[in-house]
């Protein structure tokens, strides 16, 4: 496929820069694969479609605040320095992106607010990534503490505003546990503590993988065929227990709904010969994008994306490339709220 047939036109008063006051009351499009039929319902109707002995896989992943600013020595500029992953704990190593980069050389010294927290330029990884240091005296404790002070809710570049206190909670899902997120798995931020509770007393089984998602997921496509385009990597683990009941649904003709794209790029990245999923640990740049045998999960929740995006192109290879499009005609033409503020889609 081309990149030019996820196009669409997305009016700007649709991409939400708040989360739903409340958040299992975001509208829902439900989409019926088998049959075409659309539902509108809220987010909260989701216990409607699941039964007991059905899998629901969430993405358990923790965002930190991974957008700092710090002044450059000697001119004392202001440069943001985003946080992307860390290289080496001992020393700590990161890679992070830097802007304006134009300014930020090898050997460059930057100071962060009123803290003795200086990092110092390494070397330069892309155009506008770098490798930096931090040079701080005190425990790993006290260092990820003041990187948690100093840090500000990494909210997506479109939302045209600053980060919130209220972000810090509602930039992360209720279930979040191992950091490591420069940005949430949206799908899961729709679920309270009480959906959950709801769930369990159904007999659905809720079951974590981690997948640590990078910017790399909303890195643009730039190549009309869609083969040429690479991911980046991103790290992920799917635990014992989660394989099991995966596979216990799976034996007994259950549903297995995926929360999110990230948690279905964790699913079909273990995948066993036999078609069943398998504990692992390691990193995924697997592209998803029609067509695409998907062999683990049967439902799918998700937000809605970007036109163009390769969240987008992986939502249309599970629900099919025609129904999805034809229903983010329908979630535009009803003004559903898009991308990681958002409302939810349900396929089925």
């Amino acid at each position: 496929m081309k990149l030019s047939e996820f196009k669409f036109d997305l009016p700007a008063n649709l991409l939400a820069m708040h989360p739903a006051k409340e958040r299992d009351e975001a509208r829902m499009l439900v989409v019926h694969r088998d049959s075409g039929k659309m539902e509108h319902k809220i987010f909260k109707d989701i216990l409607n479609y699941f039964n007991d002995g059905d899998a629901m896989v969430i993405n358990d992943t923790k965002v930190f605040p991974a957008r700092m600013y710090g002044n450059k020595e000697k001119t004392g500029a202001k440069i943001e320095v985003f946080l992307l992953r860390e290289l080496n704990k001992d020393i700590h190593l990161w890679d992070v992106l830097v802007d304006p980069a134009r300014k930020i050389r090898v050997g460059n010294k930057l100071y962060f607010g009123e803290s003795d927290l200086v990092a110092e330029v390494i070397d330069n990884t892309t155009s506008r990534g770098r490798t930096i240091k931090f040079l701080f005296d005190g425990t790993d404790e006290e260092f990820y503490k003041t990187i948690n002070e100093l840090g500000e809710t990494p909210l997506p570049k479109y939302i045209k505003r600053e980060a919130q206190p209220e972000d810090r909670e509602r930039y992360q899902t209720v279930y979040a546990k191992h950091v490591g997120a420069v940005a949430a798995p949206t799908a899961g931020l729709h679920f309270t503590k009480e959906v959950l509770k709801r769930l369990e007393f159904k007999g659905v089984n809720v079951t974590p993988v981690t997948l640590h998602v990078g910017l790399g997921t909303f890195r643009p496509v730039d190549v009309e065929d869609l083969t040429k385009h690479k991911m980046d990597s991103e790290s992920f683990i799917v635990p014992e227990e989660t394989a099991l009941l995966v596979n216990q649904a799976l034996d007994n003709k259950k549903r297995v709904c995926s929360i999110g794209t990230t948690t279905l790029r964790a699913l079909e990245s273990s995948v066993s010969a036999n078609g069943r999923l398998k504990p692992n640990e390691g990193w995924t740049d697997k592209f998803i994008f029609p067509p695409h045998d998907f062999r683990i999960a049967n439902a799918l929740l998700t937000n809605f994306h970007m036109p163009e995006s390769t969240l987008l192109m992986m939502t249309a290879a599970f629900g099919g490339y025609e129904l999805i499009m034809e229903a983010y005609n329908v979630a535009v033409k009803e003004k559903y709220n898009f991308f990681s503020y958002g409302d939810a889609m349900l396929i089925v």
